[in-house]
């Protein structure tokens, strides 16, 4: 911990929440370090004088974790082992009044877009010219690219758009110059984030503009993989497809929150789509890009799912075998239109069907690993861990999906390098395999 009496400035920042929100966090360290300001995140040293925790304020469990977290800083301070707490993020943005009033240890709150107000408390400039210099978090091989912020799209559970504004895109020179910049410093992923990927440059170029910036990014020399997350089906500009079936180093890979399969609990969540649209969507995807991993999530237990909502669900997930699914208890929001509704349903019933619809899919995870077995794949090796060495295919997302195990006792690959292995054996969520010379 830091000693008292020592007046150099040294920044912790701690991230919480989504991967938008370390984008968010890299690029404050970039601007710190930038200034001249000693900044580091998720600091293991415990050495800092001041600390920035960027929050989620998502679903309870998120707010939770971030109020947790900020009250371990709070009693850090009052036993002077740090001098200054500054709280930013969706939680921050979403009840900054209230976190004033009941904690005032906190130096400084401040929201989701107010980056230059903070670089203000630690009297620095927010550089322009540091655009596309991005200071990563991740391994260097891979980098999380937010494309747009906020979101337009009404959702009846969400409150995101009360978090984090409209819709904004970032002008597509911009995301070049920053894919350049990576990719100069030996970034070979990219992973396309947004809170609605599809709805990228409505309001700058007055048309849906994903598939053009697909194209722009994958001519830049050095990245071999780019991955699409969060996209919303509702809308969904089919031209992207046709991109990602032409450029080879567009991941066959889409990440797309079905949210539900019940047209009628599609209505009740403002959805803009129905069960046989969904259904049509699914079909063009994976038509149109022979091959491609679909993954979605899916929530439980929203207001007014009945046992025949839900049964349905279960068997829609059944028919669909998507690749990847996760699924989440809902979550009573305020400010959300849903929580005009009724929360009926009791939380162990939402955490039955949750673990239901979770068994259904590792069933269908299990068999679809197990028919790779004999097949060899490009790999994009992430960490050395356990006597593994532990990486990726084109289909999996990091820390969220599949991972392809090699074993180190006899076998060698450098981390962020890519290698063909053959997979041998399968478990649930797990390949395993050797590399092929």
């Amino acid at each position: 911990m830091k000693v008292k009496g020592n007046t150099r400035t040294k920044v912790n920042i701690v991230t919480l929440g989504c991967s938008k929100n370390l984008v968010d966090s890299e690029n404050l360290l970039t601007q710190l370090r930038g200034n001249g300001i000693d900044a580091e995140h998720e600091s293991k040293k415990d050495n800092s004088n001041v600390v920035v925790i960027n929050t989620c304020g998502f679903i309870d469990n998120a707010k939770q974790e971030s109020i947790d977290t900020i009250l371990r800083y709070i009693d850090a301070k009052e036993n002077g082992l740090i001098d200054k707490i500054y709280v930013s993020g969706c939680l921050s943005q979403r009840y900054k009044d209230d976190m004033e009033r009941e904690m005032p240890q906190v130096d400084a709150f401040f929201g989701s877009n107010e980056l230059p107000a903070i670089l203000k408390k630690f009297k620095a400039d927010y550089k322009h010219e540091l655009i596309g210099e991005r200071l990563l978090t991740t391994p260097s091989h891979y980098a999380y690219v937010k494309i747009a912020e906020g979101c337009d799209r009404p959702c009846s559970f969400c409150a995101i758009p009360v978090m984090r504004g409209k819709h904004v895109s970032t002008p597509m020179e911009d995301l070049v110059k920053q894919a350049k910049g990576m990719a100069a410093k030996g970034t070979k992923e990219l992973i396309l984030i947004a809170q609605d990927l599809t709805y990228y440059g409505l309001d700058i170029y007055k048309k849906r503009n994903l598939s053009d910036l697909l194209k722009n990014l994958s001519d830049v020399e050095g990245i071999d993989w780019i991955r699409l997350q969060y996209a919303y089906p509702s809308g969904f500009p089919l031209d992207v497809l046709d991109v990602m079936a032409e450029r080879s180093n567009i991941c066959k890979y889409i990440d797309m929150p079905l949210q539900h399969a019940s047209s009628d609990m599609l209505k009740l969540m403002r959805r803009g789509i129905d069960r046989p649209k969904t259904e049509d969507l699914i079909k063009t995807i994976r038509d149109k890009v022979p091959g491609i991993a679909f993954r979605t999530t899916m929530i439980i237990g929203h207001p007014g799912e009945t046992e025949k909502d839900f049964d349905e669900l279960c068997s829609f997930v059944e028919e669909q075998r998507f690749d990847r699914l996760g699924a989440f208890t809902y979550s009573h929001e305020e400010h959300t239109h849903s929580y005009s509704m009724e929360d009926t349903i009791p939380q162990e019933v939402k955490e039955e069907r949750q673990a239901e619809i979770m068994a259904i899919q590792e069933g269908i995870s299990a068999e679809l690993n197990e028919a790779k077995i004999g097949n060899t794949y490009k790999v994009l090796f992430d960490r050395k861990e356990g006597g593994y060495f532990i990486g990726r295919t084109e289909h999996d997302s990091p820390e969220v999906d599949n991972e392809v195990m090699v074993s180190a006792k006899d076998q060698y690959v450098r981390i962020g390098d890519f290698a063909n292995v053959k997979i041998n054996d399968a478990a649930e969520f797990d390949l395993f395999g050797d590399i092929v010379k």
